[in-house]
């Protein structure tokens, strides 16, 4: 019966630091930072490939073309 007893509670105490880890885990992950710092590589990484990078240039031309034209006139 005693030895009933003490795997239960050693049952409860491996739960409970189950449940720890795995909050610890999720408050991590759920971490405000951490998410914009994701993001935030996530939008560079997706800026600096080729083609998005020359159809900005390209975009950025056009439109300085246009003010320039319009100043002009």
């Amino acid at each position: 019966m005693a030895g009933d007893t003490d795997r239960i509670e050693q049952d409860i105490a491996k739960a409970r630091e189950d449940l720890a880890h795995t909050l610890d885990v999720l408050a991590e992950r759920a971490n405000p930072q951490r998410l914009a710092g994701d993001a935030k590589s996530a939008a560079l990484a997706f800026l600096n490939t080729p083609a998005v990078k020359y159809t900005l240039a390209g975009v950025g031309s056009v439109v300085a073309v246009l003010v320039i034209r319009k100043v002009l006139q």
